[in-house]
């Protein structure tokens, strides 16, 4: 397993409820991306979100874990819950508090606190050549 791979894993299964989005929790740079926080903003979620697009790599690795192409991917308690419209979706139908409750208990309900966590080490495009 590649070490990011393993920076994936280890932060899914330390976050509670982590998204990995095009941008950031402040700022989405994909409708989709947008559509899952909101649906985690819906019920009151506390959530982690990784960007995926400063390295390219992070989105690779990460669909080789999950076996899931596409992103946003949305994980509660380690488990991918699914993207965009799944998330959404189940929001609209409570199952989302369903799942949240029967993976975390009670404690997520602590506010909507967000943050974005940084994973990988994107390229420096401005890192001076050997001369």
């Amino acid at each position: 397993m590649s070490e990011l791979r393993e920076q994936i894993r280890e932060t899914i299964e330390r976050e509670p409820v982590i998204a990995f989005v095009k941008g950031t929790h402040e700022q989405a740079y994909c409708g989709n991306s947008e559509r899952a926080m909101q649906a985690l903003r819906s019920v009151g979620a506390s959530f982690a979100a990784v960007d995926v697009l400063p390295d390219p790599a992070i989105r690779q690795e990460l669909s080789a874990l999950s076996n899931w192409p596409t992103i946003p991917q949305v994980f509660v308690g380690g488990e991918l819950i699914g993207g965009a419209d799944i998330v959404q979706a189940l929001a609209a139908s409570g199952e989302l508090e369903s799942k949240l409750d029967e993976k975390l208990g009670g404690g997520w309900r602590n506010g909507g606190a967000e943050r974005t966590v940084p994973l990988g080490t994107p390229a420096n495009p401005f890192r001076l050549a050997p001369g």
